[in-house]
């Protein structure tokens, strides 16, 4: 594991040292909560980092809004270029929840307008938290709410190597399980594409594409290219494919889950049936007989979110 290297032009000073010092002392007693205070522009940022690389241990950090998560992350990432410093905040630039009318038997569509890019990068997050173990998480309060299993996120990793044998057929319906798409014109943001004995992926949490040559089922080579230019980056003799979505849910949890959600449907129904609601019944039964239908099929439907509980 790479160690916590802390790029700083300065060393610490004034009540820096101490604070280091303390805070250090704090967590070698086992303390769970400890407070750095100061003023605007004394250090705090540069002293927990200090902290970081004296512990030599991952970290979260959160911050109350977007703003002052982007100032956070790009200042770790200043001090320590070396390691994974990750962002994750809420991928939404826009959010309308879905509502209904029933006067007007109007249903009101959830709109959402997902920004791609926070998109890979929550992505690149857990792909390092699994990974890796030097990593500064930097996070707004969406980190606090599930994103799904990570053991069964785990799972579906697929792993690479030069030399390996694997059968194409059985790679391919793996990296579908996986969330990848599959698209033979145009290489994109988590998906795939086949070109003669060549299959060139996309990861959703990177920028740079994955190249991997056969012969017959064994891998001759895997190297990483630019997708928009084709141009070749670098030579690797092993590579790792992580899931495109977070939510990741093994067939018998999948159907553990189904038969709860059914279950919690046909008692809403009931008790709206009772209060004479019928259109927000039948509105209600629709959506969630489309859900399970699309979660059935894919794995995945839009506003998975909507059950993570289950």
């Amino acid at each position: 594991m790479p160690d916590f290297n802390l790029h700083a032009p300065y060393e610490p000073t004034g009540d820096q040292p101490k604070a280091i010092d303390d805070l250090v002392a704090g967590l070698a007693r086992g303390e769970e909560h400890q407070v750095l205070l100061g003023a605007t522009g004394t250090g705090k940022t540069f002293t927990i980092a200090s902290v970081i690389a004296k512990e030599q241990r991952p970290a979260l950090v959160i911050a109350h809004n977007k703003t002052l998560a982007a100032q956070l992350y790009a200042e770790f990432k200043s001090f320590f270029p070396e390691n994974a410093v990750e962002y994750f905040v809420s991928y939404y630039d826009y959010y309308q929840p879905e509502a209904y009318v029933p006067r007007h038997d109007l249903y009101i569509e959830k709109e959402t307008d997902i920004n791609e890019e926070i998109e890979r990068l929550r992505l690149s997050t857990t792909t390092s938290v699994i990974s890796r173990r030097d990593v500064i998480v930097v996070a707004s309060v969406s980190c606090i709410y599930g994103i799904g299993n990570p053991e069964a996120y785990g799972r579906v990793v697929i792993h690479l190597e030069i030399g390996g044998m694997y059968r194409r057929g059985a790679l391919l319906r793996q990296l579908v399980e996986s969330h990848y798409t599959r698209n033979d014109l145009t290489l994109v943001s988590g998906s795939f594409r086949v070109r003669g004995d060549t299959l060139e992926v996309l990861p959703a949490y990177e920028e740079q594409g994955l190249r991997i040559e056969f012969f017959d089922e064994q891998i001759e080579r895997i190297t990483a290219f630019d997708p928009l230019t084709g141009e070749l980056l670098a030579e690797r003799q092993r590579v790792s494919i992580y899931p495109a979505k977070h939510f990741i849910t093994e067939e018998e949890k999948m159907k553990t889950a189904l038969s709860d959600i059914e279950s919690e449907l046909a008692s809403r129904l009931l008790e709206l049936e009772k209060e004479d609601k019928f259109l927000e019944k039948q509105r209600l039964e629709q959506r969630t007989h489309y859900d399970l239908e699309m979660l059935r099929e894919v794995g995945y439907c839009s506003g998975i979110e909507n059950y993570s509980r289950h």
